[in-house]
């Protein structure tokens, strides 16, 4: 059952925001979002956080300067996601332009996840070796990673671990970790993305050659506008689902800002063509829910190195084939999660979840690349933590899992290893997302275990699902200006995006492809179109529903439309 709640809106701050210069709307959204006065909304970059806040960004710059000036070989091993392809990008293009005709070379590795799993592990030390570098770089991994800088030690390469990721009670032996969540770091943005870690470490880095005359003029080097780099950080930041604090927000304001006017990668701006959208048009929700998951296919179903290729590339023709390849990708992945998900619902009809807190799915024959998709998909169905799980290697099944608020699954994975010792064989992650391997004899008391962990750590409130909606939509603000003014906001985990709520008389209604509603409605004297996704059940003659504000393109005719989140009948 879903469960519409109004947001609070203090009236007084609402009121300020009017008077100082804000639209109406935007005034009443952003007074419900915490926001107190307009300059928390000042999104230019003077005001982003200073790299000196972030603890040891400072001796990774001195580090990274180091090895430019040995000419060394830098090596970045990325994540296989799209923040980590991102990440990679922004380090591979930053660092190749600072280190330009000086000898030092600047590659990646990005390991294959199926055969190599998650982080630095010694394996991929071991493959990281091969090509003979003086540094490795993690972008969006390494926290937890001890075995394989421990290898690395061994070996006689230095390690430079950025991250994000919550570490354990014990941080790895590198040379230096960048990474706002280790203990004494007092950086206030404690939810930027991995992308946004690796971006300020280059910041810090021009600094520092600044610092030791390295652009200095008779140097024959150019000083890199980073800030052409921020419609990566903006990709990476959005598509890895962070909290969208201000910084956070001012990162994707002005990636999507260089977007809008045309200051793309050609890697962006080619997947933009290819997904059939208009750069200059970009929004949260093209990063997101467009662009993010033909990268992210790349890395489910391939090798991540299709993804970091097309950001990293200056050649056109060569963005524009790579594009096409993840749009095929990302088709294929929809194919394979399609079927996933309905062999997942008739595992759910034989199982008593109607009553378990934690949900726990295993087939051999699901995906591994695509069991976080699937996580996702039954717990917005379930409103239940959900764990999927896809065989793996030698014995092993290899999970992803999803939470609803009021359950940090990394705490709730850290307690099934504390009471099943030997069952977990690798974990980690996030409050909302996590994975784990465990051994496939091991799945029936892994299901059982995490049940009753989420029956202790969830209320009976958390487990009923509240949609928050911005109340009532004034009939004049039902116009495709009032959707122009949404779409030029940042919106997004933590920030969201406004949903509305009304009544309304069902005057028509028709199912599109088996799936879709298309509703004709009013209210008072006006009459709206509107449409569900997927819907499970037809309305009645009036119903309230909860609906954001899109435009509906119809033969070029634009006309503003309901996408309805959720109905209830009252009559």
């Amino acid at each position: 059952m879903t469960h519409l709640k109004a947001r609070s809106i203090p009236p007084r701050i609402q009121w300020q925001l009017e008077q100082q210069g804000l639209h109406p709307l935007l005034a009443r959204l952003y007074a419900a979002r915490g926001i107190q006065t307009r300059s928390e909304l000042d999104y230019e970059l003077k005001s982003l956080l200073p790299p000196a806040l972030l603890t040891h960004a400072a001796e990774a710059a001195i580090l990274l300067a180091d090895a430019v000036e040995a000419q060394a070989k830098i090596l970045i091993v990325a994540d296989y996601d799209c923040d980590g392809a991102t990440a990679c990008a922004v380090g591979i293009r930053a660092l190749r332009a600072m280190a330009s005709d000086t000898g030092a070379t600047v590659d990646y590795l990005v390991p294959n996840r199926f055969t190599y799993g998650y982080g630095l592990t010694p394996e991929i030390v071991e493959l990281a070796a091969t090509r003979s570098p003086d540094l490795i770089v993690t972008v969006d991994n390494g926290i937890a990673s001890h075995e394989g800088v421990a290898r690395a030690n061994e070996l006689g390469i230095a390690t430079l671990i950025t991250d994000h990721h919550l570490p354990a009670a014990e941080l790895p032996a590198a040379d230096c970790i960048v990474n706002p969540n280790q203990p004494g770091c007092g950086f206030p943005s404690k939810c930027i993305a991995g992308v946004g870690v690796m971006f300020y470490v280059m910041l810090a880095l021009r600094a520092e050659l600044r610092e030791r005359g390295w652009f200095a003029e008779g140097s024959g080097r150019n000083e890199p506008n980073l800030a052409a780099l921020l419609d990566l950080v903006a990709l990476g930041t959005v598509a890895d689902v962070v909290q969208l604090d201000r910084n956070n927000r001012i990162l994707v304001n002005q990636g999507l800002k260089r977007m809008r006017e045309g200051k793309l990668t050609p890697g962006l701006r080619a997947i933009f063509r290819a997904a059939g959208r208009d750069p200059s048009k970009a929004t949260s929700l093209d990063l997101g829910f467009i662009v993010g998951p033909r990268l992210n296919a790349a890395g489910r179903l391939a090798d991540m190195s299709l993804g970091i290729e097309s950001l990293i590339t200056d050649d056109q023709a060569r963005a524009l084939n790579i594009a096409q390849q993840l749009d095929a990708l990302n088709r294929e992945r929809k194919a394979i999660e399609s079927g996933m998900q309905d062999q997942a619902l008739i595992h759910l009809e034989t199982l008593d979840t109607g009553e378990g807190a934690g949900v726990a799915l295993f087939d051999p024959e699901w995906h591994q690349g695509v069991v976080g998709i699937l996580a996702a998909r039954i717990k917005e169905k379930l409103h239940r933590p959900v764990f999927a799980f896809a065989r793996g290697e030698n014995g092993e099944v290899k999970g992803s899992g999803r939470s609803i608020p009021g359950l940090h699954l990394r705490d709730a994975l850290d307690l099934v290893a504390k009471r099943a010792p030997t069952m977990l064989l690798r974990f980690g992650g996030h409050a909302m997302a996590a994975g784990a391997t465990i051994r496939e004899a091991d799945f029936p008391y892994f299901r059982e275990l995490f049940a009753q962990i989420a029956e202790e750590l969830l209320s009976p409130a958390d487990l009923t699902r509240t949609l928050e909606t911005d109340g009532g939509l004034e009939s004049g603000y039902v116009s495709i200006a009032t959707v122009s003014l949404l779409e030029n906001e940042v919106w997004g985990q933590g920030f969201p995006a406004p949903i509305f709520e009304d009544e309304f008389v069902v005057e028509n209604q028709r199912v599109l492809k088996e799936k879709h509603l298309k509703l004709r409605l009013r209210k008072g004297q006006q009459h709206l179109d509107a449409i569900q996704f997927n819907f499970s059940a037809a309305p009645g003659n009036t119903i309230r529903a909860a609906y954001r504000l899109a435009i509906n393109d119809y033969n070029g005719v634009q006309t503003p439309q309901l996408m309805i989140e959720h109905i209830e009948n009252i009559g």
